[in-house]
């Protein structure tokens, strides 16, 4: 997890350069978007093989997979060469995010899960304060493709440890098993789907990109085919909050969608709009992912004294106000340095949120079935991404459009994200896990081969 987030943060500012480069700029939405479109693929293949052999074989495909794509991208000579890079990039990117979260759900108790979801929340800490610095100076030192060949090797040292250390187990080992008939509640993702809903997501990101016949064709094609077929990747119900995991799932959707389209447009806003130098918009990142990690440690701390849907709905609360707060400096008297702290607080809401929202997933999922509950979380995340921020930057370019200045524009897209995070605190209260659905998900503690290394780390 500290590698993805590393290849995450790293490799992102160095796109634009690359399609410079590669004489591909026009393409650049498109090889931006590829990652978040194919990382949908990813968690549907991902959720399915663990729940079939367990989380440890999608785990070494993950980080195997992911060395040959920086390869690939490293090497590339044309834009559509990196574009498939990136899109293999996020399949692993799925794969190793489903794994983790499905490994944490079929190896740990419950009481643990919320300090091992807390610790690959820190994961992410040194790679948002070292992964685009240090990118940006061997790139100005060498070429970004230098860059793409490092995290190939560094990634190659966790891929030969799966390959080699992980080979032939079985992460159901030692997992409680559910009676045959808990399977009939849900419904497995079928490929073909998993695949038109990835190049959907591709084309609406696309397709958002710009204001023009050609943009407009296929954000509108993405977006009919994302409400046609994303349904069959979710669970039954999730569009109408279906009590327990459909409204989990469903709530990661609109948490996640809100949050990333803050991230977009807050530091897009002070770039363009307020002129702050780029120093100030790094450190609303670094701020961003410190909160984060510190709101997810004290999630952790709160196994015990305070039910989970009620954090989602604290969680969701605060970014309602870091939305309200982004809109007030759309102001011009307002201090630029007051949109900065929006994202911070924006961060300490999906800090409280996003691991409890995984959480009651995994409570909410018989054993068996955790890696397609954690697929599903999974795509609803890429989903919510791709939809919330699609519908924002057509209204952002609406906008722009009647408007001599930007800030009405940037204060249309804030208000637009009032309506997904109001729907997360009206619905959190339908996540909530019974008693029987929490003992039919945990089940019996059961020792495991690895118990006494479990307990050591």
């Amino acid at each position: 997890m500290f590698l993805t987030g590393f290849a995450a943060l790293a490799v992102m500012p160095l796109l634009p350069v690359a399609a410079r480069d590669l004489d591909g700029v026009g393409l650049y939405p498109l090889v931006a978007g590829a990652f978040v479109a194919a990382s949908l693929l990813g968690g549907v293949l991902g959720g399915a093989w663990a729940d079939r052999g367990g989380a440890r074989r999608p785990l070494t495909a993950g980080v195997v997979l992911t060395v040959a794509t920086l390869l690939v991208s490293a090497t590339s000579t044309s834009i559509w060469q990196l574009g498939l890079g990136r899109f293999t990039d996020g399949i692993a990117a799925g794969l190793v995010a489903v794994s983790v979260n499905a490994a944490i759900g079929q190896s740990y108790p419950d009481h643990l899960r919320a300090r091992a979801l807390s610790l690959m929340s820190a994961c992410w800490i040194v790679p948002s304060l070292a992964g685009p610095p240090l990118a940006g100076f061997v790139a100005e030192l060498w070429s970004w493709r230098a860059v793409f060949f490092g995290l190939a090797g560094f990634t190659l040292i966790p891929a030969a440890a799966a390959v080699l250390l992980l080979r032939g187990r079985s992460a159901h080992s030692g997992a409680p098993q559910e009676p045959e008939n808990s399977r009939a509640s849900l419904r497995r993702p079928a490929l073909p789907a998993a695949v038109v809903v990835s190049a959907a997501a591709a084309l609406t990101q696309y397709g958002v990109s710009a204001w023009n016949v050609r943009h407009a064709v296929c954000a509108s094609t993405g977006v009919v085919l994302l409400v046609a077929f994303a349904p069959r990747l979710l669970p039954p119900h999730t569009w109408r909050a279906g009590g327990g995991l459909p409204a989990t799932v469903l709530l990661r959707a609109l948490t996640s969608g809100a949050y990333f389209t803050l991230e977009a447009f807050v530091p897009l806003m002070l770039s363009t709009a307020r002129h702050v130098p780029g120093i100030v918009v790094g450190l609303a990142f670094t701020g961003a992912a410190l909160a984060w990690a510190g709101a997810s440690w004290v999630q952790s701390r709160l196994q015990s004294r305070v039910r989970r849907h009620r954090l989602v709905a604290v969680g969701a609360g605060i970014m309602a106000v870091a939305v309200a707060v982004a809109a007030l400096c759309t102001v011009p008297a307002v201090p630029p340095a007051v949109a900065v702290s929006s994202m911070a607080m924006a961060a300490v809401g999906m800090g409280l949120a996003a691991p409890s929202l995984t959480l009651l997933s995994l409570a909410h999922t018989s054993a068996d079935q955790q890696g397609y509950a954690s697929g599903a979380m999974q795509t609803a995340q890429n989903l919510g991404q791709t939809l919330v921020l699609a519908v924002a930057s057509a209204l952002f370019t609406a906008l722009s459009a009647v408007s001599t200045s930007q800030l009405p524009a940037f204060a249309g897209a804030f208000a637009l994200l009032a309506l997904p995070i109001a729907g997360a605190v009206c619905l959190a209260g339908r996540t909530r896990v019974v008693a029987t659905d929490r003992h039919h998900a945990s089940g019996p503690s059961i020792p495991t081969a690895n118990a006494g290394a479990d307990k050591g780390t």
